[in-house]
């Protein structure tokens, strides 16, 4: 089976856009711990600056271990850490390893040592948990390059949003130039610790979901706005389709869309019953601009035409709501049309008169119920109009289908046939011996009234012509999903199955 490229593209997108989902807000993104390293500058150069003075200048003489402070080593950094997750992150989700077990966070400064550091805005209840005996604290290891200073955090319980600071002043013990970048390490559980930006612009995974997004939207609107793909050749010229009532509005939607891609294709529609059909294409002589659609086979007296089989089709038995009967056995229908039923309280109905609605002879839905159910033997009755019924008929005919639906709706007591696709909510349909019409039941042949359609031509056609391409349109192409949408069965579907036989 062809799966459709729309689906393919939809689906894709559906299953990035939900795993991106799972992924940022499931399985990593609810428990998110996150810092940004807000300043990081050097003292040299802002002993002038109005609102550092004071507090630079007081910093050029403590002396630690002996020496006094060189303004030209010290740097203040100020590091913000905060909860950008959506739970809460608890003391026990901290999983670094150390020595200590109340540290859950290391900032690293290479090549820096901390000299001092304080924590700034405290919210709720943070001063407790980074208070004396929380486990802050400063340090350092390794020596001359190696040299790295420390600052321990404890493992701080942060609500969601929460956040807190740390400002630190650290001293350069070797090397000249711009410092090494601090490094903040920890590790939670079922979440990540991530450097953010104090103020982000759309993240480069994000960016890239919206990129994907985006051309997936594109592709599909191309895909939308695309036209049905051509048949196999397209034929140009014209053609004449006739026959069929039954089958016109199907046949008519299948040569629209021929014309949409094949635009050289012109067609001309004169549907007005099988049998009308095929004595035009008799009479037009040898063509290729005529195809006539008849239901069932073309029967004696047109040996000139060849047939093509195009799909399994079946008719309907309606009847007026109120007659009030969901089912009849093919016994009573032959007793109806043969004239043995006469008011419907004869097989447990309404007491009222029954009205038989016919289509014309030499209708293919006339000829298919007569074949089908009443085995060639009926009632002759004189050809009535029901557009001139008197009063009290019991029979009456119709040209076409739409004349049948519209017939039987407004006649209290009548009963007609027509095709399946064609019945509206207006009328009752009857099922057949308790079999009602489904694909199923049609491929299986249980239900009586299932008739195969035809295409016909006057003798062989040109296969590089219209009428040619038209029928493979309709047995091989795109026209198949146009039979089927009208509830019947195009024969190639059915291949291995000999349904398609009269």
């Amino acid at each position: 089976m062809e799966i459709p490229v729309e689906l393919i593209v939809s689906v894709t997108g559906l299953a990035v856009a939900s795993a991106a989902f799972v992924r940022e807000f499931i399985l990593v993104g609810r428990r998110r711990l996150g810092y940004r390293f807000q300043m990081d500058t050097p003292v040299t150069g802002e002993t002038d600056t109005a609102s550092l003075v004071g507090a630079l200048a007081n910093l050029s003489t403590p002396e630690v271990g002996g020496a006094p402070l060189e303004l030209s080593k010290l740097s203040v950094v100020l590091v913000r850490v905060e909860n950008g997750g959506t739970l809460a992150v608890d003391p026990d989700d901290y999983t670094m390893s150390g020595t200590d077990p109340r540290v859950g966070l290391h900032i690293n400064f290479p090549g820096r040592e901390v000299i001092g550091l304080a924590v700034t805005e405290l919210d709720g209840p943070l001063p407790d948990n980074l208070g004396p005996g929380s486990g802050i604290g400063k340090r350092s290891r390794g020596e001359g390059e190696s040299f790295v200073g420390i600052i321990d955090l404890p493992k701080v319980q942060l609500e969601r949003r929460q956040h807190y600071k740390i400002l630190a002043v650290l001293k350069r013990v070797h090397g000249d130039g711009e410092p090494a970048e601090p490094v903040l390490t920890g590790r939670v559980k079922r979440g990540r610790v991530v450097e953010t930006r104090s103020q982000p612009g759309p993240s480069k995974k994000l960016m890239a979901l919206s990129g994907f997004l985006v051309a997936l939207i594109a592709v599909q609107a191309v895909l939308a706005l695309r036209t049905d793909p051509p048949p196999r050749d397209c034929a140009g010229g014209e053609l004449t389709l006739v026959g069929s009532t039954a089958m016109a509005p199907m046949i008519r939607k299948a040569a629209q869309n021929y014309a949409k891609t094949c635009t050289e294709a012109k067609f001309t529609f004169d549907f007005a019953g099988t049998s009308d059909g095929l004595v035009k294409l008799v009479q037009a002589g040898p063509t290729q601009g005529m195809l006539a659609i008849s239901d069932g086979p073309k029967g004696s007296g047109f040996d000139k035409l060849v047939e093509y089989p195009l799909a399994l089709s079946s008719f309907s038995i309606v009847t007026h709501p109120g007659v009030g009967l969901p089912n009849l056995t093919t016994s009573q229908v032959r007793d109806l049309y043969r004239g043995n039923i006469k008011n419907w309280n004869q097989i447990g109905g309404p007491d009222q008169p029954v009205v038989l609605i016919d289509r014309e002879a030499g209708s293919g839905t006339r000829t298919a119920l007569e074949n089908r159910l009443l085995e060639g033997n009926r009632k002759v009755f004189p050809y009535i109009p029901c557009a001139g019924r008197p009063s009290g008929g019991e029979q009456c005919e119709v040209k076409t289908t739409g004349g049948v639906a519209s017939f039987v709706a407004e006649t209290p007591g009548a009963v007609g046939y027509m095709d399946t696709s064609s019945v509206s909510g207006a009328v009752t349909v009857v099922s057949l011996d308790g079999v009602g019409a489904s694909e199923d039941t049609m491929k299986a042949r249980t239900y009586p009234l299932t008739v195969v359609e035809y295409a016909d031509t006057h003798g062989q056609v040109a296969g590089d012509s219209l009428s040619a391409q038209f029928i493979d349109y309709l047995m091989h192409g795109q026209g198949r999903a146009i039979i089927r949408e009208f509830g019947n069965i195009p024969c190639l579907d059915a291949v291995g199955q000999a349904i398609c036989t009269p």
